[in-house]
Formats: C-alpha cells, structure tokens, sequence
C-alpha cells in the first residue's frame, strides 16, 4: 500500500473542511443546502457559493490522485455538485410559469423566488413577501452551470431541461434594463422594498449569457440539438449600461463590494481594465475596514443602530449608520482571489494574513470564517468618534458557507492543487486582455439589375439579391421570428424568446438554417412604420452609427459582416442616378476606411469564410428536441421537408415556418429543362406565379413590406401607382411656402342647404387639387369629423380616409415633404419600432426621461421602461394631442437613444432628458437663427429632414457654439427651404467693431430693417445668422411677427388655400402648424456676442447640465443650513442624512427640485447662484443660517446689476425685465466672469445675504 504524499494529506484536510462546514449539511433528498440551522430555507445565490469549494476540491483529487480512493473521491464530489445544481434546476422547473410571464412583464410578481424549501424544493414565501427578484442569483445559476458543464460535468439530462435553460437566458437577458432588490435582497438601501439597476446583477448576467452562448449542455456527447444560444446586442447593452454605471453600483449606492464578484472572479464581466483598477480602488478606499469590507455606506444591517422589530428604515435614519457599519470578511475571499486572478502575490499575502488574524478556530482545528463583525452597542460613540478603532465582535451565521467556500477555494489555488484555467474552463479571466482591431466587413447589394447598372457606371461592382445563390438574405425581422422560435416547448409551455427586434451585431453573422446560409440586412433598413428610412442622409447616418458601434464592441469570432441593399429610394427623383448621399458614402467605403473603423468591400461569397458564422440548429427539426418529439402537437399534414416542424399551435406562429418553406423551395434556381409549349407553359408560369404571390402573403403576416427586395424574381419589380387620390407626378406645393394658389377660401368648403359642410362634396374635391397640403387639409377635416374609417367612396368601396391618408403618406414620402410627412403620421399613429427599446437605453444609462412641456402635470416623467402602446399614448398625453409635438418626441427620443449608444459622454451630468424642453428650445434656435415667428420656427422645425433634426440636436447636446442658416435649394422638384448648421469656431471681435464703428452700422441697419418690414416683397429668403446685414440687435422677435400678418405673402397662400381657421373657430387647425411655446429674444448679429450667454444659458437650462462636481457640492452646502428653497420648492437638509454626496439618487433629488423652474435660462441661472453658494462649504463655518432662498440671491444680485448699469447711463429699455422672473433680459446674457459677469454679481449679493453667519474680518467670498 503506497504512503499517502504530502499534498494528499492536505487534500484530505480541505476535504474534513468542506464536510464538516458545507456538505453534512447537503441534504440527501435535493441535494439543497440550508442558509443556517436558524435559517432552515435555501438560497439560490448561497447554494451556489457553497458548492463551487466542493466543485474545486473534486478537480484537485482527480488531478493530484494518489491511489484510487482518491478518484472515488473525487467522483463522489463530482456527483454532490450535481445533486446540489439539480436541485436547484428542480425549483425553477416548477416555478416555468413564472419564467414565461416574466420574459414579458418584468414584474416582481412574476419573478423566480430568491429562496426554497431546502427539503422539497417548494417555495417558502409568498411572491410579495420577500424580495425574490434577484437577477444575479440566477445568473450566478447559469454561470457555474456553463463553467461546470465545460469542465466535463453533466448537469443538464433531457432536452426538456436543454429548453428551461435556454428560456432562463430570456428570463435575463433584459437585465440591463431590469430593477431588482439586487445581491443584498434589498434593493433602495433604505430597504422599503423599491427596485433599481444594479451593476452586480447587469454584471453577473452578461457573464452567464457569454459563458452560455453556443455552449452544448450535453457536452462532448451532445448533438447541435443541445446547444444554446444567446444574442450578442443583449449582451452588448448590458456591456455599455455596466461601463456607464461602475464605479457606481447603483441609483442609492454610490459604492458596493458585492461589484467584486463580476470586476474579478467569478464573472470577469468589464472589459476595460483601468475600469476594474477604478471600481475596486473605490472599494478598497470607501469600504475597506479591520475586518473585512462593508457591503455599502450606511448600511444598517446587524448594526447596534438598526431596530430589529421593523424591516425598513425611515430616510433620515440611514445617516445613523454612517461609521458603524458591519465588515465582511467575505469579501476579503474575493480580493484573495482577485490576486490570484490577476497574478499579484502581494495582494494574496496581504489579504490571507488579514483573514487569519479574523477567523474564528474551533477545537478541531478548522477555521470558520463568521457572517460580519459588528460594533458592540456600548462602543457605538467611541466609533463614531474615531472610525475602525474599536474591537468588533461576530454575528450572523458561523460559518457563512458562501464565505467559507470561497476561503478554501483561494487556500486550493494559492497552494498550486488547481490553475486558474481548471475552474475557469471557459477562460473568462482574460476579459480584459486588448483585443485587435476590428474589421468591418460590407457587401453592397443592388435591389434590381437596372441599380446594379447605375452603380457600376459610377464605378461600384456590386451584385443583385439573384447573383449571390445559394445565398439568402433576408431582412432583420425575420432572423427576429426565427429566434422567437429558440426554445420553444409546449410540453412545458414555454413559447420561446419574446419577439424583440435584433440589433446589428447579430445582423452582422451569417447564419446556417437547414443547411442554407443566410444573411441578414440591418434593422434600420428596415423601418416599415415610420418614416425615417426615407431620408437617405438619415439612412447613411445610421450605417456609419452602426458601423462604428460594431467596431467598437465585435467581440466574436471572425469578423463582422454588413450587407447594404440599395434600393429603389436610395436614387434620385427621376431614378437616372444614385443619391449623392448614398454615392458619396459607397466611395467612402471603398476607400477602407468610415465612421472610424477600417471597411473591406467585397462580395458576400468572398467575406464566407472570414466571418462569423452561426449555426442555428433548433430550426433543423431533425434532432431529439421538443421540436421532433412533440409531433402530436404540431399539424404535420402537409410537410414536405422544410421546416413545417416549427409550427406551434399558437394561432399564427407557423407563418414563419410556411415562409422559409416557400422561400427555400421556389427561389433558388432549378436545372434548366426542355423547353415546353402550349398548356404546360401556362400552367408552368401560372404555378409560378401562385407560388410567388404565397410567399408574398406570408411575408405580409410577418410585417415584411417590401419582400421584393430579398427575392431573384422580377414579378413584383414594377413601381405600384396610387389607387385613389389624384396626386401629382410633381410637387406644385411641397415647400414651406406655397408657390401658387389651388383653391380660393370661398370655393374650397363645399356645405348643403342648410349651411354645414358637404363632406362628400369635399371629399369630391380631392380629385380636383393636385396639391399635397390641400389634400392634406380636406383629409385632416374629414379625419376630425367623420373618423378615420368613414369611406369617401371616390373609387368604390374601400376609400376610407385611412387608406387615401395612407397614399398621401407614400407620396409625400417620395417628394420628401418632411412636414406633410410628419404630420400625416401623427394623425396616423405611427410609432417607431423601437420606441420602447430607445426609452429603455436611455434609462438603462441611468437618465431619467420627461415628455411634455414643462410645468408639471403636463410634463410626466418616465422612471422605468413601459411597453410600446402605452409609451406612445403617455406620449400624446404629455402633448395635449398636438400632434407636431408628439411625433417630434418620438423621433428626439430614438436620436437620443442613438447618441448615448456611440457618445454616452454628451449627456454627463445630466440625469433627467427633457424631450419636451428640447423641441421648445430647437425652435427657438431656429427662430432666433432665421430671425422669424415662433410659429414659423415650429414649421421650420417640423419641415427638417430627419438627418437635419438629429443634426440640430447633436450641436445642441454638444455644448459648443454653432449657427443655422436657411438658403434656397434647388431640387429636381421644386423649390424647398433648406437649414445648414455648423459649428462656429472662436471668431473675436473685429478691429472697427472695437472701434466703436459697428454701433453706427447697428443703427443704420436697424434702419433699413424696420422699412424693410413696411415692404414684404423687400425680405429675402436668405436670412442668415452670419449675415449682419439682415438682422440688427435691438430689433426685436415682436418686430419681426408682422411678417404674418395679411400684408404678408405667407399668410396670403396659406389664406387662399384652405381656411380651416374659419371653420368651427380654429377646430380645423392643422397640427403641422401648431406653435411651441417661443419665448421672445433678440436677434443676434454675427460678430456680436450679444444674446450668446442668454442661448448658452437656456440650452444648459434645458439640457439640465450643470458643472461636474456640482452635485457633491450642493450636498456639502445643506450640511451647514437648514435646506435650499428654489422658487417654493425646499430641499431639505435632511436629505443628505439619508443619501452619500456621490448617489444619483441625490442628483436626481436636486434636479428634480430645481426642474420646477420652467424657464431654463433662470434655471440655469439659479444654478450658478448655488454654485456660488457652495464656495461657503469650504470655509470653516458652523452653520450659515436655516432656509437659503436661492431666487432672492439672484434678485438681489439683479438688483445690484441694473443699479450699476443705470450709474453708467444705461437707458430703462436695455434693462428691461423678464415678465415671468423679474430679471433683467441684460444679466441672463452676461458673461459669468468679468467685472459685469454674472458670478460677480451672484458672488456680492451671497456675501450680503449670509454676512451675518461668517466670521468677522473673513474675505472668504470675496
């Protein structure tokens, strides 16, 4: 008999460790374990911890084996981690019902539960009694299943449990936009049972889904059947949401050590490594105590503070928890590991010899590692007094199993019995190695020979959809349908993944599907509902978004492929030729180089074997998945080889598998035949035909519109005329400003005897105007009165208003008529696809959303995401039914939605987006740009093309100088105004404005101006912000509104087109004119900076940007007063009693106060008296008074401005006062610094507001 060796003795010590702390607790039936003897229930999250230990001890026998024991051993081990995981798989499988409502509601009601009855695997509480939705425990699940399966374990049995795990990828994928109570079973730390983000549970689920993707649960002897899939967009949104919160663990926690476990082992889930260096600094810095790390600042868990009788704490409550907090030696596990990890020997030493001095030995030898130490209750002042001073003693469980796991799992890697890489199989420790850069493949596709024709004459080889057989490529949508399928198992009624769209990382792969390969066209392509995709700048905007998105975050392997189609509205008006837009962009991708990433053009057949490529075998139908076993449940009576195998019994879920049938069956191309005459080729082209027209019907019942596209047919190739309304080849009238007069106001309401309108008479006059906004004013009356379905009968049967607005919607999208367009959707109720996944990045980014024009009702304010109907019907809410207003929100929250994906940066500091404030302020740029009306500015704005809106809104998020212009263009159609916007780069004065000439220049031209107002026809078109010469500084927005009054061209057109405003007072006003709320300023000219700070300031106003750092300043500030008071609003001191300087929630609190102010350049205003403010947290002053009244400090710093200003001669004109503030129009457009800026005058009126509270003699604030 061989001796035992040394490292077998120690093997055989860990194992007395593991026995006696974790597994004689396993029970025998459901291999769960209990949380404590006085906690008899399991914990998902604890489980797992608790056997990982008994997972790393069985590797380390199986290597190190001295004789055969040691390989039962090992085997029995082995087999106690099984138990103990099926267990766990045991209790989900009976909560299935709870996973499929859960994959659509996201609802803690429809959660999996958090604990279970460790002796039945039954739940313990009810669904409202605990805080059961922890996402991380369930990915934590998942995680150690992927690590476990590849290390060789076979957990996972039956294809059924194949489906449960693949819907368990649902049930979390959406993580990142998910509140949950988080690893703590709190949530908010104040513990009232209210949900947030939290990066520990975004963290942990995008491990499981990375460790999972393409993983075969059977292992080496699985089939393709067994393998589950996870879509890389999900696990990219919850990349970016991670980044853009860490070091921040949450809203109410601005630091948290359970973030440990997804920076380092076991989820390694952030990529950037100086990210990782950050958080756990802040850890380390804030947390970090004698005994281990506190989970979070104020955390009154088991502290001599918390009251014991009651589960939640009073918010003013949480600050008597600062400095006792309970510390955690768990978390010194994770630091031990984390060294190991990222091989820092220092860091294993230090972190070993710290736990050692803290473990509790027992009479037997082992070493327990207890729950938290704690403060005793009579030294509670003495640690208040002095931090980490005092001695702690445990509480809590003892041994903390989860803890006790992880401490033998570091001892088995510090002392060489594993590697890294035999409990990491999967090699997710290298998350952070650099990766190279990616390139970005792109095949343009031509939709039809005649395209391909005009690309090739401008010297772009490109093929058609025919000429890449036996390639498919079909658009996103369907790939969506076909991963609604993944996972599917009526048996246990689980319908798959919920249908979402899919985003340009899986469109980026090819796919094999029942051996064919397929690719896929972008999502953005694809917008069937609305109308950005006909704007083909927007189009090119969005492909240079998406390519750099994919060149930023490609983390699969093989490279990433985009195929562009090129389409029939992707040419000019005439279709000779390509749009310059599209063309301009085609050669920019032939050079190798757009949107930042480095481009290879070529064909799809060339990029096979260089891509990525996926192999999505669910679809197959061929293996022992719930597909082929279930034939009972499926209609097979006419399946012919394809895969009708998919069919659900679901009404309407077998369209897809008909589709793909039809798709692979027909298009392809077949072996040529003798030609045949007569009978036999009409019945042939008749079958054909029939066949076509089947497959088009199916693409119809999956919302794929424009099918023709993907198909090598030329059936359905010619351009459909419209059907019902006499619309013109030409636009007579597409412009801002109609050219000629159609309709006189007297003929244009037809009305009966008894003096109401005729409608059908009216309807009658569609045929007679060519113009689209006439037809659009008949339309809009005729949709108010009679309803969207009444039929005008003008073709039979079936004109209902609905379809002839429908064709006026195709038509005026031809002819780009942007505002006709806009508002024909509104009216219409068209919504963006991806509205309610665009809301739910922008809340994912922790920026919370408000629709509607300020004040409050009518502003709401979005915290959590809501499904897509009642978004856009909150949407018309918050708009009073203005339509304009409506649809431009849909459309500024998608743009938004597109810039914090590639540019997160623009919206630091800011918490709260105010949609409705933004559109206000975009015409108010536009009407003070254009030197026009507010309601000529709302017709500007919603006559932009949607790449020109976007535009506008980046400049304005960007924080820099820019100017519009508006310039006549000429098109093939007519004649449309045009707006440029470009940035102005820091231009000073010029000499003989220094001089003092340019005030004579002022004068004269304020002249020439005010005739010019007496003389319509004397305005010209070209008003320019550059051009001093139109514009002077003292005219005034008032001035300039009798440009609409009856002397005027505008109003005369729109006058003798139709009156709808003379009709039933004004009730037929058309939405596409509707004014914003304009607030009145002074034209600028260009090389004066008169009227730049009041623009600066009321685009941070309605931006709600503030200076970094102001947010922990302003928390500094109310320790020494009794509350700010902005405008009637308080925000009290006790506020920081309860929240740490650094939370959101804190900025959110204080954004929240100062949005009551509905101007935003006074908002912004009272932000710099604050800011001010704070420079007295710094001095040493107990306190400066109770309730600081910020608005009386700007009226008295506006008090001592205009006493300067009229010391100097200044006239009581240039001083007049805001009729809404009381402030000065000249102060809100000084400059902050300088001897007249405002931070001098804000500065003198704090000094004489609080010199009663500072010390005598201080120049403090001077």
């Amino acid at each position: 008999m061989r001796s035992r060796s040394n490292s077998g003795v120690k093997l055989d010590n860990y194992a007395r460790i593991v026995h006696q702390t974790i597994l004689r607790h396993q029970d025998p039936v459901t291999g769960l374990l209990p949380g404590s003897p006085d906690q008899p229930d399991a914990w998902v999250r604890d489980n797992v911890y608790s056997i990982v230990s008994v997972w790393a001890l069985s590797l380390a026998y199986r290597k190190n084996a001295d004789r055969d024991e040691d390989k039962a051993k090992a085997y029995e081990l082995e087999q106690s981690v099984v138990k103990l995981m099926r267990g766990l798989l045991q209790c989900i499988m009976r909560q299935l019902d709870k996973v499929e409502k859960f994959k659509y509601s996201r609802s803690t009601s429809d959660s999996l539960h958090a604990k279970y009855n460790t002796k039945t695997c039954a739940t313990v509480v009810g669904d409202d009694q605990w805080g059961h939705l922890q996402v991380d425990a369930t990915s934590l699940f998942l995680l150690f299943l992927a690590q476990m399966t590849a290390s060789g374990l076979h957990i996972i049995y039956t294809q059924d449990e194949v489906d449960v795990v693949q819907n368990l990828m649902f049930y979390i994928e959406a993580a990142y936009k998910v509140a949950d109570y988080g690893m703590w079973e709190r949530g908010d730390k104040t513990n009232q049972g209210i949900t947030e983000l939290n990066a520990s549970s975004i963290g942990m689920a995008k491990a499981a889904l990375e460790a999972l993707d393409e993983l075969n649960l059977f292992g080496a002897k699985g089939g393709p059947g067994s393998v589950v899939h996870a879509l890389a967009d999900d696990i990219q949104h919850c990349q970016s949401i991670l980044t853009s919160m860490l070091p921040r663990a949450s809203i109410s926690k601005e630091v948290d050590a359970g973030v440990l476990a997804i920076i380092s082992y076991p989820a390694f889930a952030v990529d950037d490594i100086n990210l990782v260096s950050l958080t756990k600094e802040e850890i380390i810095s804030k947390l970090q105590g004698r005994y281990g790390c506190c989970r979070f600042l104020r955390d009154g868990h088991k502290t001599p503070k918390e009251d014991p009788n009651r589960l939640y704490y009073e918010s003013a409550e949480l600050k008597l928890f600062e400095n006792i907090e309970c510390e955690w030696p768990l978390f010194w596990t994770y630091l031990i590991l984390d060294g190991i990890f990222s091989n820092s020997p220092e860091q294993v030493q230090e972190y070993q010899e710290a736990l050692e001095g803290i473990l509790i030995k027992q009479k037997d030898g082992i070493r327990l590692l207890p729950e938290l130490y704690s403060v005793p209750s009579d030294k509670v002042e003495e640690e208040y007094g002095n931090p980490h001073s005092v001695e702690r003693i445990p509480l809590g469980k003892c041994p903390l199993k989860w803890g006790q796991s992880l401490y033998v799992l570091g001892n088995l890697l510090a002392e060489g019995f594993l590697a890294p890489g035999e409990i990491d199989p999967l090699n997710r420790r290298f998350s952070t190695i650099p990766k190279p850069d990616v390139v970005v493949q792109v095949s343009v596709l031509a939709e039809t020979e005649e395209i391909k024709e005009l690309l090739l004459k401008n010297g772009i080889d490109v093929e058609t959809v025919a000429d890449i057989h036996p390639i498919h490529v079909q658009p996103s949508r369907v790939l969506s349908h076909i991963y609604a399928r993944l996972g599917r198992n009526p048996r246990l009624g689980l319908t798959g993944r919920p249908y979402r769209r899919i985003g340009v990382l899986g469109t980026s792969k090819f796919y094999i599907i029942r051996n064919t390969i397929f690719s896929f066209t972008p999502q953005f392509i694809d917008h069937q509902q609305f109308y950005l995709a006909l704007d083909n700048k927007m189009i090119v905007e969005m492909l240079r978004t998406e390519i750099a998105y994919l060149a930023s975050r490609w983390r699969m392997t093989g490279r990433p492929t985009v195929t562009f189609p090129i389409s029939q509205t992707m040419l000019t008006e005439g279709h000779t030729d390509l749009d310059p837009a599209v063309l301009a962009t085609l050669k920019k991708l032939q050079d190798g180089y757009y949107g930042g990433a480095r481009i290879q053009t070529g064909k799809l057949s060339e990029f096979l074997t260089t891509s990525c490529c996926a192999h999505l075998s669910f679809l197959d139908g061929k293996g022992s998945g719930s597909m082929g076993r279930h034939d009972e449940e499926y209609d097979e009576g006419d399946s012919d080889g394809y895969v009708h195998e998919l069919r659900y019994d679901a009404e309407g879920d077998d369209d897809l598998a008909q589709y793909l049938d039809h798709l692979l069956a027909h298009s392809s191309p077949k072996k040529p035949k003798r030609q045949v005459g007569g009978l036999s080729r009409f019945q042939a082209a008749a079958a054909k035909t029939k066949e076509m027209v089947t497959l088009m019907n199916k693409a119809q019942e999956l919302n794929v519109h424009n099918v023709n596209m993907y198909l090598p047919s030329k059936l359905f190739r010619t351009r459909k005329e419209s059907l019902n309304l006499n619309l013109p080849d030409s636009p007579s009238c597409q412009g801002n400003y109609v050219p000629e007069v159609m309709l006189t106001a007297e003929s244009s309401i037809p009305r009966d005897a008894s003096g109401s309108i005729d409608y059908n008479a009216l309807a009658l006059l569609l045929k007679d105007t060519q113009c689209l906004q006439d037809q659009a004013d008949i339309l809009y009356i005729l949709y108010k009165d009679k309803g969207m379905d009444w039929d005008t009968g003008l073709h039979g049967k079936g004109s209902t208003v609905r379809s002839l607005l429908g064709d006026l919607y195709k038509k005026a999208g031809e002819l780009k008529h942007w505002g006709l367009i806009r508002m024909i959707s509104g009216i219409l109720r068209k919504k963006v696809d991806e509205l309610d996944s665009a809301c739910s990045d922008l809340l994912a980014h922790q920026k919370h959303l408000t629709v509607g024009l300020p004040p409050e009702p009518r502003e709401k304010t979005i915290t959590a995401p809501i499904p897509l109907d009642q978004l856009a019907a909150l949407i018309d809410e918050a708009s009073d039914n203005n339509i304009s207003v409506a649809i431009l929100t849909q459309e500024i929250m998608v743009y938004l939605a597109m810039s914090i994906r590639t540019q997160p940066r623009l919206f630091s500091e800011m918490f709260r987006l105010r949609i409705g404030l933004i559109i206000q302020v975009m015409a108010t740029e536009l009407a003070q740009s254009l030197n026009c009306s507010g309601e000529e500015a709302t017709e500007s704005l919603m006559s932009l093309s949607p790449s020109e809106l976007k535009n506008l809104l980046h400049h304005i998020l960007s924080g820099k100088e820019f100017e519009v212009q508006r310039s006549v263009r000429e098109m093939d159609t007519g004649v449309s105004s045009a707006i440029s916007i470009h940035h102005l780069g820091n231009v000073g004065a010029t000499k003989s404005e220094r001089a003092g000439i340019s005030k004579l220049k002022s004068d004269m031209k304020m002249l020439e101006q005010r005739l010019s107002l007496t003389d319509p026809s004397k305005v010209d078109n070209r008003l320019s912000v550059t051009d001093p010469s139109k514009m002077d500084r003292d005219a005034s927005l008032t001035d300039l509104v009798k440009l609409d009054q009856p002397s005027s061209p505008t109003y005369k057109v729109r006058a003798q087109s139709l009156d709808l405003e003379s009709i039933k007072s004004g009730r037929y006003r058309l939405p596409s004119i509707e004014s914003l709320d304009v607030p009145e300023m002074t034209p600028v000219a260009k090389d004066s900076r008169h009227g730049q700070w009041l623009r600066r300031r009321r685009l941070d106003g309605a931006l709600n940007r503030v200076p970094v750092g102001f947010y922990q300043k302003v928390w500094k500030i109310l320790q020494k007063c009794h509350g700010l008071s902005i405008e009637g609003f308080v925000l009290p001191s006790s506020t920081t009693r309860e929240m740490t300087p650094g939370e959101i929630k804190f900025s959110v609190h204080v954004e929240t106060v100062l949005n009551r102010v509905p101007q935003p350049e006074y908002r912004q205003l009272l932000v710099e008296a604050i800011l001010v403010l704070t420079m007295l947290a710094d001095v040493d002053i107990q306190s400066i008074g109770s309730i600081i009244h910020v608005e009386k400090i700007v009226h008295l710093a506006n008090d001592i401005f205009c006493k300067d200003q009229r010391d100097l001669g200044a006239e009581e004109h240039i001083l007049e006062r805001d009729t809404s503030t009381g402030v000065c129009k000249l102060l809100y457009d000084s400059a902050p610094s300088g001897r007249f800026g405002s931070m001098t005058y804000l500065t003198k009126a704090v000094a004489a507001y609080v010199q009663d509270f500072l010390p005598s003699g201080s120049c403090a604030v001077q």
